[in-house]
């Protein structure tokens, strides 16, 4: 039994004694050098090649982040302006007809005053004069009938010489509801504002005048009606 063994291990010696130097030869041989080192920078070349294909992938990765991104931002602000164009749309809409509706009652209440001026044919007219016979600077006017006042009149020198000539200013004309109406004025002469007031009915189919002077400081009234028909 102890034959045998020691013949194996002589025979696994003898093996490793051909092995060895073949190996060894292999490894000084230029061609085995040449190859070996052939093949080591074709992988790194192909390390090189990988890491440069995994940066660029990163790289889409990341523009098609950035786009996927840009496209949702794009979509929301073209949903947010199709709201802002359709509150636009409804607003102009809304100012059309609301424009259209307060036309129709302008023109309504125009037909209306025309109506009722027509049938009343009341016209009410403020005149004013001054003192001939007294050297005085009328300045300006102010009428108001029923607590409304009108428009202001300025005068300018030539205006005034006429009124203390004698002329005579209309200061207010327009129709008016047949009934009593309360006139005041207030006349700024010489830089002081002298004050006048009348009550005087209006009738059907009249003008009715109201004629305010100013004398001695003061304003006095008058008033007349005359008979007519339609808008005097």
């Amino acid at each position: 039994m102890t034959r045998p063994v020691l013949v194996t291990a002589a025979a696994v010696a003898f093996a490793f004694a051909i092995v060895l130097p073949r190996t060894a030869v292999a490894q000084s041989d230029p061609k085995y050098k040449a190859k070996r080192e052939q093949l080591s920078k074709e992988l790194e070349q192909t390390e090189k090649a990988l890491a440069g294909v995994k940066g660029e992938r990163a790289q889409v990765e990341a523009r098609l982040e950035r786009l996927i991104a840009q496209t949702m931002q794009d979509r929301s602000q073209a949903l947010l302006l199709t709201n802002e164009q359709t509150a636009l749309q409804q607003l102009d809409a809304l100012l059309a007809t609301s424009q259209t509706n307060l036309t129709a009652q302008r023109d309504r209440f125009a037909g209306l005053s025309n109506a009722i001026g027509g049938r009343s044919g009341a016209m009410l007219v403020v005149l004013l004069r001054a003192d001939s016979s007294q050297a005085q600077t009328v300045q300006s006017a102010v009428v108001s009938v029923d607590n409304v006042s009108s428009d202001p009149h300025t005068y300018s020198a030539l205006a005034s010489g006429a009124l203390a000539r004698g002329a005579v200013d209309e200061v207010y004309r327009a129709p008016v509801i047949p009934s009593d109406h309360a006139i005041a004025i207030q006349v700024t002469v010489d830089g002081r504002t002298l004050s006048g007031t009348a009550k005087v009915p209006a009738a059907q189919q009249a003008v009715t005048y109201v004629q305010f002077s100013v004398r001695n400081g003061q304003v006095t009234s008058t008033s007349w009606a005359g008979r007519g028909s339609g808008q005097f």
